[in-house]
């Protein structure tokens, strides 16, 4: 069956700039200039998925979301906005949007999002129908529901994925980190000995552990030299807005501690708890020495890459103090990093 997709924006530019990508990917488009037209055609035509702008003249994209999920629960929605706010983001994603994008965008990000939503919903509603037959398909299905299901969690995964590539754009210098940072953590989940749950788990603590820097101003993020100690005091915020973010979706509840946790040090001495030793999540111990290690190897403005020996040695530096001294023994022991070098 063909993807009817609705482009709501009252901007006729991005309409079209969508409209022609998207058709290139064998969607049926079709535009809305504004909220109450968007609705009207909603009502109109059997839609596969809706791309709305939040401010729109006579109805806008938050109240356009709402009457959507009212009649049609299971339709996917992307909300985008050219004015970023976090209270706006987390009722978005409340009212069941599937994405949050920020204006301007990166159309490539844009059309990847639509496609995980398609095949999300395509996915829930194979799921849905094996459901409703469940005693006759049982034996035939089981099977077929394990490969669906399989690939549904890929399908959040990337979702989480893209959520947290908009975010780290924020920083040039941070592209790529949250994924390093997943890779360096589940290889140390691993040799910990960490079940298959707790795993997954821990690749979307380690994925979102940065989640909240979307609330942290850019010039602060950006700043080429040294903080001020107000500024300081602003990025370490980060972990209470994510955990604020997260608290309204019921699926990363209990990645939370992960995320609220990942600046704490072994001695105490870290953010926002002030908590010490083995009273710190593992996961959020394992996170923090994957997120040292990258940002160690990471090229900043205010200087180049560490050497790998040096890096090594600042970790060290760093073990029964601010790292877990036996999650650091493995790490380095077992060589869990990439060489920045190679």
């Amino acid at each position: 069956m063909e993807n009817r997709i609705l482009i709501a924006d009252d901007e006729e530019r991005i309409r079209t700039i969508l409209a022609r990508r998207l058709t290139q990917e064998g969607y049926s488009c079709t535009s809305a200039s504004n909220g109450r037209e968007a609705l009207s055609y909603f009502h109109q035509n059997n839609l596969s998925l809706i791309v709305s702008d939040i401010k729109m003249p006579e109805m806008d994209g938050m109240d356009l979301l709402k009457n959507v999920k009212a009649l049609r629960p299971n339709l996917m929605m992307i909300i985008m906005t050219a004015y970023p706010d976090l209270d706006i983001a987390i009722e978005a994603m409340r009212q069941g949007a599937y994405d949050f994008i920020i204006k301007p965008f990166n159309l490539e990000l844009v059309v990847l999002s639509i496609k995980q939503a398609l095949e999300k919903r395509r996915l829930e509603e194979e799921v849905e129908s094996y459901h409703n037959h469940l005693e006759r398909l049982v034996e035939e299905k089981t099977a077929e529901l394990e490969k669906a299901y399989q690939g549904l969690k890929k399908s959040s995964l990337d979702s989480v994925k893209v959520l947290t590539s908009a975010i780290e754009a924020k920083d040039p210098y941070t592209r790529g980190h949250s994924d390093r940072v997943r890779r360096i953590s589940l290889r140390t989940g691993m040799k910990l000995g960490f079940s298959c749950a707790n795993l997954e788990n821990l690749e979307y603590g380690a994925l979102l552990h940065d989640i909240g820097k979307i609330g942290i101003k850019d010039e602060v993020l950006r700043k080429p030299g040294p903080l001020s100690a107000e500024e300081y005091k602003h990025i370490q915020q980060h972990p209470l807005i994510g955990v604020k973010i997260m608290e309204q979706v019921d699926f990363f509840k209990e990645k939370i501690p992960m995320v609220r946790h990942h600046h704490e040090h072994y001695d105490g001495s870290g953010y926002p708890d002030g908590l010490a030793g083995e009273i710190i999540p593992v996961e959020a111990r394992i996170i923090s020495v994957a997120d040292a290690f990258d940002a160690l190897t990471s090229e900043r403005p205010h200087r180049g890459k560490l050497s790998l020996a040096d890096v090594l040695l600042e970790l060290k530096k760093g073990g029964g103090k601010q790292f877990d001294p036996h999650v650091l023994r493995i790490f380095v022991k077992e060589k869990l990093y990439d060489d920045p070098t190679v």
